[in-house]
């Protein structure tokens, strides 16, 4: 009996470093561990230095590349645009592969700017009743202890959600030679830490409780305010030359973020996001404190999730440690057997996977561009915020979508 295998889903992806590589990563991996009405095809990569592009391209294993993303939009083989570029590309890329009529993956924080971001998700809009869709990469919803975090904040299990607590901390700026790469000048990458790391936090917060951030009170800081031109690149870090004629250029961008913020529904949070933690290496960590109970993760654990049950009878209570690795638990059934946990690159995976579903239904996948947005304006509430003195400041939100945690 003849096989019919599912049609090819002809994948070009802008960017092929850090980002470039974990999707890169999952383009391969998602067919083959989930059953998907597309099979990705990693058909071309493209980026600005030939030789470099070339040899990621092999890496990484993309059948061909260009040096030119108007290039690889303009190709009839390719079906979806994954953009893995600096913030200050967003817009552009998306918006033009959008209305060529490609499906679009972009990677988190949507824009560098509200405007930026409010056209985009017009634009998207416009492409999704054409059945052309777009999805932003807020990919720690994907990891199974977060989803599951979700599925029992809406199955009830902490009751009302009163107050919100999230940090992502890192330490990889802490040492003030590191060198001064695109993620700190902010016209490449809108912000620092709060649009790097923060806006996974917010994404996370809304995402979990189903709640909008309606205010915020917020204070940024740049600790180290110029850093070596050039030196060794290290993952995100490194380190620069400190001889006294080392040039030297202004960092732009915040090392630090603080802001309480005030949700829809009454709840109250508190959020953190710093590359200056010296010790916490990738922490992003939400905690939901309800009328039942609290349930907390730290990606540091990402495998496990501690949940306490208010309800317990007294002399039982305490927070218990759950292992988000049974089959029952959101994506885990589709990997190894229980107890074997998952790695930072299986969210990526799980994108993908929920991405080419949406696409294969003709739906929206989630977050959407509109979805992406929001977290847009919070972050740009945080900043006016900061820069008048932390004066109370309101975001301009609209309803957030429905989501699925699977």
């Amino acid at each position: 009996m003849e096989k019919h295998s599912p049609p090819a889903l002809r994948v070009g992806m802008v960017g092929y470093a850090f980002m470039g590589a974990a999707h890169s990563h999952a383009w391969r991996t998602a067919h083959r561990f989930f059953d998907l009405p597309m099979t990705p095809e990693l058909a071309a990569v493209a980026g600005r230095n030939r030789d470099a592009v070339e040899h990621a391209a092999e890496r990484m294993g993309w059948a061909s590349v260009e040096t030119d993303w108007r290039a690889l939009i303009a190709r009839d083989d390719i079906d979806l645009i994954d953009i893995c570029t600096p913030g200050n590309t967003h817009a552009e890329i998306a918006i033009a592969a959008l209305e060529a009529g490609k499906h679009v993956l972009c990677e988190k924080p949507l824009a560098n700017s509200v405007a930026e971001a409010e056209e985009m998700a017009a634009v998207a809009d416009a492409a999704a009743r054409n059945g052309v869709f777009a999805m932003c990469g807020y990919s720690y919803r994907r990891t199974p202890a977060v989803a599951q975090m979700k599925r029992m904040v809406d199955d009830g299990r902490i009751g009302t959600v009163r107050q919100v607590r999230a940090q992502y901390l890192q330490d990889w700026l802490a040492d003030p030679h590191a060198p001064l790469t695109w993620r700190l000048e902010k016209d490449k990458s809108g912000s620092g830490a709060l649009g790097d790391i923060g806006a996974h936090s917010i994404d996370a917060a809304r995402f979990v409780t189903g709640l909008n951030i309606t205010g915020v009170s917020a204070l940024l800081e740049t600790f180290t305010k110029e850093r070596p031109v050039g030196g060794e690149f290290v993952g995100l870090g490194g380190h620069g030359d400190v001889t006294a004629d080392t040039p030297r250029g202004p960092v732009t961008v915040d090392d630090a973020a603080l802001f309480t913020a005030r949700f829809d529904g009454g709840a109250i949070g508190v959020f953190e996001a710093t590359r200056t933690a010296l010790g916490r290496k990738n922490a992003m960590r939400l905690e939901v404190n309800g009328t039942l109970g609290s349930v907390a993760f730290d990606f540091e654990d990402m495998n496990f999730l501690q949940f306490y049950d208010g309800t317990d009878a007294a002399d039982a209570r305490g927070f218990h440690r759950i292992m988000v690795t049974e089959p029952v638990h959101p994506y885990a059934g589709n990997w190894w057997p229980t107890g074997h946990g998952l790695g930072y690159e299986h969210g990526f995976t799980h994108q993908v996977a929920d991405l080419v579903t949406a696409l294969g239904t003709g739906t929206t996948p989630t977050p959407s561009f509109s979805d992406a947005l929001q977290v847009q304006r919070v972050l740009a509430a945080v900043e006016e915020s900061a820069a008048n003195n932390s004066t109370w400041t309101a975001t301009r939100q609209h309803a957030i979508t429905v989501e699925d945690a699977q």
